[in-house]
């Protein structure tokens, strides 16, 4: 039960933080009511992980008040916050994989027999603390050997044995299976009937729904909304993060699929450390058909991408594109043989960042016409091009000389999905192309992946998000250790019925 007349847990009273002339936070206020749980929602860029570093104390405000329990605190450091009962799980968690749970919870804090690390004692906390949470957790596993939601698990019972009672977690759903979700949760339900405090920011806006009290809309930096969850909706929060309405649901009319554009067969894939991570996969994607791939990321996913796209060797198996062998092609043959591709990291793979972006539109093609003549670039044509896909997949600021790196995250995004899309390829890969991405690009970027399929492309979509894949996808298939275990359409599954897949929990279908 939230506990609306006692003092708040949190209050952040015209908060002001800049970095240098990019005002992240301006003048924002925040109260946040003790043992609830209290949503924060935005786009990309509003300022909701820079607010909450603010008051987690990774960054100074340049001005406002913060007070914690009524009484008005400065922290100067994470140490203060921690010291003061606040704790803070991060999207990407910080855990030292060689160590056991125990070790790496009471890290830094550990529990002594004389000079030597009481090991026994560790554990016992650390299992007394897990259960007394319901966070189920063996305290002497190696991080290494955990699952991605059992990782986030640690990170929780990091933060609790500080003596957090005020939680701030991350986008902590962003690469968790549906049945991980569930749990998680239940922990944050548990928490709150215990009397802690919950600030959860997010973009899942159902998430939202379900489980939060309140929730607050930052815009531009700016709060633009902060209600009860209860009386609001879907849509009308989607409308104040854009400033516009927002098409919830994808309107897509029904493939047309011929011939193969791609074909695997019997694919063999090793990772860095000689692992094999793809094992014996056949696949196919048609021309006018969008293929979802689903998975626990760490499955071989990545390692298809980076196979099919030739930037990884094939240890096994043929790939043929339009019945071409690529197998052993390099990224630019495969370019040039009608394959483009939307990678999973666009800082390591598809930007340069202290390029301009007029430069960065024909990446790839800077050597043929009409961008080179013999050993010249031409500078009108680039120019020209760029002009018109910036324009045409929305990247602001259509500036063609501004660099990438000036540009926010879902305009590099956009960058990237417009330039390999003007390709007009006869096969997409498209690896998470909405990561990162706010509400406004990822409804405009899944109108274009549908508009590739309907002129006829063969599109693969590797997507964390089962609802995305759900929607997009025209059939489904379930990577788990390296294979493929489960192959749909999406009218005939859900995402709890994925989920299953995805963590092994269900066997192939007969």
């Amino acid at each position: 039960m939230t506990r609306p007349d006692l003092t708040p847990s949190v209050e952040l009273i015209e908060v002001t933080k800049s970095f240098g002339r990019l005002v992240a936070n301006d003048h924002v206020s925040l109260t946040v009511r003790p043992g609830s749980i209290h949503a924060l929602v935005g786009e990309n860029g509003a300022g909701k992980t820079t607010l909450m570093k603010v008051l987690f104390g990774l960054y100074q405000p340049d001005s406002g008040t913060i007070r914690v329990r009524g009484e008005n605190v400065r922290f100067r450091s994470p140490q203060d916050a921690l010291k003061a009962g606040l704790g803070m799980v991060h999207q990407h968690f910080m855990l030292v994989p060689p160590l056991t749970v125990a070790e790496n919870i009471t890290l830094g804090r550990e529990p002594c027999r004389g000079l030597a690390f009481d090991r026994g004692t560790a554990e016992r906390e650390v299992l007394e603390l897990s259960r007394r949470h319901g966070l189920r957790i063996d305290p002497r596993a190696r991080i290494e050997n955990l699952s991605v939601g059992e990782q986030q698990r640690v990170e929780i019972l990091k933060t609790l044995y500080r003596g957090a009672e005020i939680l701030i977690l991350d986008e902590p759903t962003a690469v968790l299976t549906p049945q991980e979700v569930d749990e998680l949760f239940g922990v944050l339900r548990s928490l709150k009937d215990q009397g802690d405090t919950v600030i959860l920011i997010t973009h899942k806006l159902r998430e939202v729904m379900e489980l939060s009290d309140r929730v607050t809309v930052l815009r531009g930096g700016r709060v633009a909304a902060e209600c009860d969850t209860r009386d609001t909706t879907i849509g009308e929060l989607a409308e104040k993060m854009v400033g516009r309405q927002v098409l919830l649901e994808l309107e897509k009319g029904p493939a047309k699929p011929a011939g193969a554009v791609l074909e695997v067969q019997g694919l063999w894939v090793k990772d860095d450390r000689g692992l094999e991570q793809v094992k014996d996969v056949s696949l196919a994607v048609r021309a006018g058909e969008v293929l979802g791939v689903a998975g626990v990321e760490g499955n071989g996913q990545a390692e298809l991408v980076e196979a099919l796209t030739g930037l990884r060797p094939a240890a096994a198996g043929t790939i043929l594109l339009n019945r071409r062998e690529i197998t052993r092609a390099t990224p630019l043959q495969r370019l040039r043989a009608g394959l483009a591709h939307v990678p999973a990291d666009r800082l390591a793979r598809g930007i340069l960042a202290d390029y301009d972006l007029a430069d960065n539109l024909i990446l790839g093609r800077q050597r043929d016409r009409p961008f080179a003549r013999g050993a010249w670039l031409d500078h009108e044509a680039i120019h020209h091009n760029a002009v018109e896909t910036l324009a045409a997949y929305d990247v602001r600021p259509p500036a063609p000389r501004a660099l990438v790196r000036t540009l926010s995250g879902g305009n590099q995004q956009k960058l990237v999905v417009g330039r390999e899309l003007s390709r007009h390829a006869a096969l997409l890969v498209a690896a998470h192309p909405t990561r990162g991405v706010d509400l406004g690009a990822i409804e405009f970027i899944h109108r274009r992946l549908i508009a590739e399929r309907d002129r006829g492309a063969g599109v693969l979509l590797v997507s964390s998000e089962l609802s995305e894949l759900l929607s997009l996808s025209d059939r489904l298939i379930v990577f788990y250790e390296g294979k493929i275990v489960f192959e749909t359409r999406p009218a005939d599954t859900d995402e709890r019925a994925l989920g299953l897949y995805m963590s092994g929990q269900a066997g192939a279908p007969a």
